[in-house]
């Protein structure tokens, strides 16, 4: 083999391995050539859209997560047997039957709502690990156009659809019950509504579950100390939660496995003394079991029976905690820390109770501190009230979650979410809601002093929010999951009735301390709905005054600018075309930065979006003008302050940008001229002449383009070195001409609370120093 075949075959390896190597960048970089709209890129985040938890978890991080979550999620629910006969039995036992009809009621409640509605079904509908209110109205929102913004483009619908699955009665259903979801603007502001609902009525757990808790745990020193009246014990109860809420800033992962070691203690406690009294004082409660002791309660009692009910609900307060803390955990670590730990205590506790009220019907105000044994009164005492603070973690960290989910679809005001957690992802806390948590818990504990009102309105919160989330439930089952219509209708029929039963049970009470939760969630939703409201407005308002890519284009070429080095980042929520602010900008500056990036933050309704996914560029043409746009999209659980600046992401990904955009024109135009090349070079005479011709002009090209990529980089760095500019609109909101009075009072609340609260810089952590606010007004 001579020299010259043997450099033409090393040749035509290196060619082909060229050849691979573009074809591999062309088929990684496809994603990035997209239509006008990034909107379709934006629905296609890989991976992301299934109702699986955190998948590949090990069986130890599971365990090691099932026992946090004792800590975190079930101190609620476990210290209910503090107040739940006595909130039953306000009015004394007035038939031994009726123990066992309450009994059977708490037992078939226990198991129909948190072990076989939440643990086994609800828990299924999170959304890649998340759970709560949100999660589920992001799932809706994420198959169906159902948001209010209109961020979605027509190109949507191809992942919409889902036109992977086969056509069937299912299939029919759920498009059907699609299609009404989005030609209706009625279903779409009431979806919103309702979730907001629910997101209020959790937070109200928040303030409810601590001030019942623990004053009904402080309240069981009386016995031995008279002097502790009403109070004092509030007083003290007060000091108690103030506490509670200062270590919240420590995050759930510390304050759990602080806190699972008592709560742990506390079921073993009341399960052993529930399986102490069921053998001593009645095991025949076991008769609670056949479900016509409930029928015989309430034929004996009629009202009082359906009113009591609202006693009988507090036994699965806490419950939408499993819920809205699934970003703390996972569905496996719940379930099993529910079904070997918390379920069979709360049984024996239950069944405990009735057994020594079989005995003593007549002490059933103080059931549970009478029916410990005597030996063990002091030790219970003092777990019973760490049992009762910690109780309240679970709806305080619920709280936190679902607050963090509105913050990202634009239904909650900006505040600051500190991630307390490395090992953890989805372990938040809020400080300004913190704090307005516990003025509302120490003013709802010394304004009411009494655990009676209190469980009159924690009932009505407690219920609400299971109501709700089984009504989106429904929707995600038939919708999503497309499920079996006989098992939608069991569902309906078995547990949303139970609930709605409940629900009229505990709404009776609204005049005896009901109304509480009502009008916090109805102050919460006013002020989500405001904040919804003038933020859904000003998104239009830049949509209708949006700038389109030609007139960017006029401006960077107009010779009355001036381009000087240097990089600015112009920031915007609209998704579609480059904002207004821009023009208010070049309107006022005369002067323009050698690079220009627009960067639209989008929330997705996903939990979380990758972040080799979360950039996606487009040049504004000509190349020549260093103009770019970018959608950066964020999950309602991502981190947005990380700890590398957001400059130096941006910067790195728009470097990949470029590098991969050249890659791309240069396969696409190396396969357009291979093709002419095959078609026209007949001739065999001149072809090899012709060809060697034709290879030196395609390497002399190849290194003009080569060259205008370097200096294109380069040009970035320059930019960079020049110095880094974040301009960020200082929107003023006001109403327009002949706007009525409700609009006017809308605006002017959206105003006081922006200013009042944390700045969209703070979110992005933008240094202070390289910040240029751009004042604009918008005329809604």
């Amino acid at each position: 083999m001579s020299g010259d075949e043997v450099t033409n075959t090393e040749d035509d390896c290196q060619v082909e391995v060229v050849s691979q190597e573009l074809i591999a960048r062309k088929l990684s970089i496809l994603k990035f050539r997209r239509l006008d709209s990034f909107d379709i890129e934006s629905r296609k985040v890989s991976g992301h859209y299934g109702h699986a938890t955190k998948e590949g978890v090990k069986w130890g991080m599971i365990l090691h997560l099932a026992f946090q979550s004792i800590g975190v999620v079930y101190g609620d629910i476990g210290t209910s047997p503090l107040y739940v006969y006595a909130s039953t039995f306000t009015d004394g036992i007035h038939h031994p039957d009726d123990i066992l009809g309450v009994l059977s009621l708490i037992l078939y409640t226990l198991t129909l709502i948190p072990l076989i509605k939440y643990v086994f079904i609800v828990l299924k509908a999170n959304d890649n690990g998340d759970g709560g209110t949100f999660a589920l109205y992001s799932l809706i929102c994420r198959y169906a156009k159902v948001g209010l913004i209109p961020s979605e483009q027509a190109e949507d619908s191809d992942v919409s659809n889902f036109q992977l699955d086969l056509p069937s009665k299912r299939l029919m259903r759920a498009s059907k019950l699609k299609h009404k979801l989005e030609n209706s603007q009625f279903a779409k502001l009431f979806l919103l509504m309702a979730t907001m609902l629910g997101t209020s009525m959790v937070i109200g757990d928040g303030v409810l579950t601590p001030c019942i808790s623990v004053l009904s745990a402080i309240v069981g020193i009386k016995e031995y100390a008279p002097a502790m009246t009403e109070g004092p014990t509030a007083w003290v109860s007060a000091a108690i939660l103030v506490c509670l809420f200062a270590v919240q800033r420590f995050g759930s992962d510390k304050v759990g496995y602080t806190f699972a070691p008592i709560i742990f203690v506390w079921f073993v406690l009341i399960g052993g003394i529930g399986v102490y009294n069921f053998f001593k004082f009645d095991p025949w409660v076991l008769k609670a079991l056949n479900p016509a002791y409930i029928i015989g309660y309430f034929t004996r009692n009629k009202k009082n029976a359906w009113i009591s009910l609202g006693g009988v609900v507090l036994a699965i307060t806490g419950t939408e905690a499993l819920f809205a803390d699934m970003g703390h955990f996972t569905v496996r670590s719940i379930q099993i820390s529910m079904c070997f730990v918390t379920y069979p205590a709360l049984v024996c506790a239950y069944s405990g109770q009735a057994s020594w009220l079989r005995k003593h019907p007549d002490q059933v105000p103080d059931t549970f501190y009478q029916s410990i044994p005597h030996g063990l009164y002091w030790p219970m005492f003092v777990v019973a009230v760490l049992a009762s603070i910690i109780a309240s973690q679970a709806m305080i960290s619920g709280a936190f979650s679902i607050i963090q989910q509105s913050l990202a679809l634009g239904c909650f005001p900006r505040v600051k979410v500190v991630h307390t957690s490395t090992k953890y992802e989805g372990q938040v806390y809020i400080p300004e809601v913190n704090y307005i948590l516990m003025l509302a818990c120490v003013g709802v504990t010394l304004g009411f002093r009494k655990t009676d009102k209190i469980g009159n309105a924690y009932g009505i919160a407690v219920v609400f929010v299971m109501t709700l989330t089984s009504c989106l439930l429904v929707l995600v089952m038939i919708m999503i999951w497309k499920s079996n219509i006989i098992f939608v209708l069991f569902y309906v029929l078995i547990i949303c009735s139970v609930e709605f039963l409940y629900l009229s049970s505990v709404l009776y009470k609204f005049n005896k301390g009901g109304y509480l939760p009502l009008a916090f969630s109805a102050l919460l939703m006013t002020i989500m709905y405001i904040w919804n409201y003038v933020y859904r407005r000003k998104y239009h308002y830049e949509l209708e005054h949006k700038i389109s890519p030609q007139r960017v284009k006029e401006i960077a070429t107009d010779p009355n600018f001036c381009r000087f080095p240097g990089f600015a980042i112009f920031y915007s929520e609209l998704v579609e075309g480059i904002p207004p602010i821009f023009n208010h900008y070049v309107a006022n500056v005369p002067a323009l930065h050698s690079i220009l990036v627009f960067v639209s933050i989008k929330s997705l309704p996903i939990s979380k979006v990758p972040p080799e996914e979360r950039f996606l560029f487009r040049r504004v043409e000509p190349k020549e003008l260093n103009v770019y746009r970018c959608v950066a999209r964020y999950g309602y659980t991502d981190v947005r302050n990380e700890k590398e600046p957001f400059e130096v992401i941006l910067v790195e990904k728009l470097k990949q940008f470029i590098r991969e955009d050249y890659w791309l024109s240069q396969t696409t135009t190396k396969n357009m001229e291979v093709g002419e090349r095959n078609g026209e070079l007949s001739d065999v005479t001149n072809k090899g002449e012709e060809e060697g011709d034709e290879d030196v002009r395609l390497v002399q090209e190849d290194e003009q383009k080569e060259w205008e990529l370097e200096r294109e980089i380069e040009m970035v760095d320059k930019a960079l070195r020049a110095g880094t500019v974040h301009l960020m609109g200082e929107g003023e909101v006001i109403a327009g001409k002949g706007a009525g009075i409700g609009k006017r009072i809308l605006i002017n609340a959206f105003n006081f609370m922006k200013k009042n609260l944390r700045q969209s810089e703070k979110v992005f952590e933008i240094p202070h120093k390289r910040l240029l606010k751009v004042g604009m007004t918008y005329e809604l």
